[in-house]
């Protein structure tokens, strides 16, 4: 960690017109709904997280140290103005690859607003793009589909053998470029093709998320949980129909109240009021899902970094019991989800800030990438179905692809 203090300076922006044009580095950090969030660029710090089971409460420790050592000048007082750390998080605490990023440079727009924070000097960047390659190769999953289907059948009998309520199984599919691939105009996509969605770029993985782990403001919390998903129709009848199709599935309900449950059981832990909404549809450009969203009055201001921290894993993107599911995924999955439905956001140096569940998403390495999917497995699931979900999945991130 540097020893010299900086200052970080926030000032108001003529607005911008797309925040994403405004980001100056091809491997910037972004995170964007519906055209406002932030982009930034440059690294005033860096924090790789250790792999432990406290690596959230090290990580804050650490973030908190950090935003200490900075003189703080903001003219703007907004959601997301002054500095602000960019992270994402591994999905299995035991693993590598988890990093806070506290960016030179961040311009934001939110609610009409745009400002832009530095920390020290200009950071120089490599602003070379490369041409895109004219079609991406794939490159197949980590394990084959069959044993993966195997791998489905297998979690589903013990669901109904009683010994859990509920477990995700995700896949992947690798695939390769000739040439280095963009997160900035991966992103782009994303964000034009799912704008109700989050979309990030953080280090690498690049993704956009429906998912709201949690959103804190001051004292106020809110959380959207996503479980049971559905395809779209070809057209609005066939939409209706499939649709309705959802919020009937016994099978669905059940996985989306697990999900839900792992959450609200975790927030009386901060907050003093909770209010949890009725499951609604929640239709994207390629899914639909059944989506609860939850608004808290926190007791007293907690950082959403340790509310995101004490909410992950939750049952959408593991299960429930947690250890047991978390087990059973190490056992029958055959790969690494590395960073994929692992926390993923920003917060500020008062703890307000965003945390999603890096969905739809791939971890980018040159000119190759792992894309992911999964589905929850509960009793009645059957392995062509969840197969057929991932398939549904990821075509966001191969849409991004072209």
């Amino acid at each position: 960690m540097r020893t010299e203090r900086l200052t970080a300076v926030t000032v108001e922006m003529p607005r911008v017109p797309h925040l994403l044009d405004a980001l100056d580095d091809p491997r910037g950090l972004a995170w964007v709904q519906y055209g406002e969030g932030l982009v930034g660029w440059g690294e005033a710090e860096r924090i790789e997280v250790e792999p432990g089971p406290d690596r959230f409460e090290r990580a804050l420790a650490a973030l908190k140290a950090t935003f200490a050592s900075l003189d703080v000048i903001d003219e703007v007082h907004h959601f997301g103005s002054g500095p602000v750390a960019f992270g994402s998080f591994t999905f299995d605490p035991t693993e590598e690859g988890s990093v806070l990023i506290i960016p030179s440079v961040v311009v934001g727009l939110r609610d009409g607003r745009s400002w832009i924070t530095r920390i020290g000097g200009e950071p120089e960047l490599d602003r070379t793009e490369a041409e895109e390659d004219d079609r991406i190769r794939y490159w197949g999953p980590s394990a084959p589909e069959m044993t993966w289907l195997d791998a489905v059948a297998r979690a589903e009998r013990a669901v109904r053998n009683g010994e859990l309520e509920k477990v995700v199984l995700a896949r992947d599919m690798r695939v390769w470029s000739k040439t280095e691939l963009s997160p900035r105009r991966l992103v782009k996509r994303l964000a034009e093709r799912f704008p109700e969605c989050y979309s990030f770029s953080v280090d690498s993985l690049i993704g956009a998320t429906p998912e709201l782990l949690v959103e804190t403001r001051g004292d106020g919390m809110a959380s959207v949980v996503l479980a049971g998903s559905i395809g779209r129709g070809a057209d609005e009848s066939e939409d209706e129909a499939l649709g309705a199709r959802l919020l009937e599935s016994a099978k669905d309900k059940v996985e989306h109240e697990v999900a839900v449950r792992s959450v609200t059981d975790v927030l009386p832990r901060f907050c003093e009021t909770l209010t949890v909404g009725e499951p609604a549809l929640l239709k994207l450009a390629n899914v639909q899902h059944l989506a609860t969203e939850i608004q808290g009055g926190m007791r007293q201001a907690h950082s959403a970094l340790e509310v995101a921290g004490a909410l992950h894993p939750t049952a959408a993107v593991c299960g429930l019991p947690r250890d047991k599911a978390m087990d059973m995924i190490r056992g029958l999955e055959g790969m690494s989800r590395a960073r994929y439905a692992g926390p993923v956001g920003w917060v500020d140096a008062q703890g307000n800030g965003e945390w999603g569940i890096a969905l739809r998403c791939a971890e980018l390495d040159g000119g190759s990438a792992r894309l992911f999917a999964g589905g929850g497995i509960v009793a009645g699931s059957t392995p062509e179905g969840e197969l057929d979900e991932t398939r549904i999945k990821l075509l966001a991130m191969q849409s991004a692809l072209g």
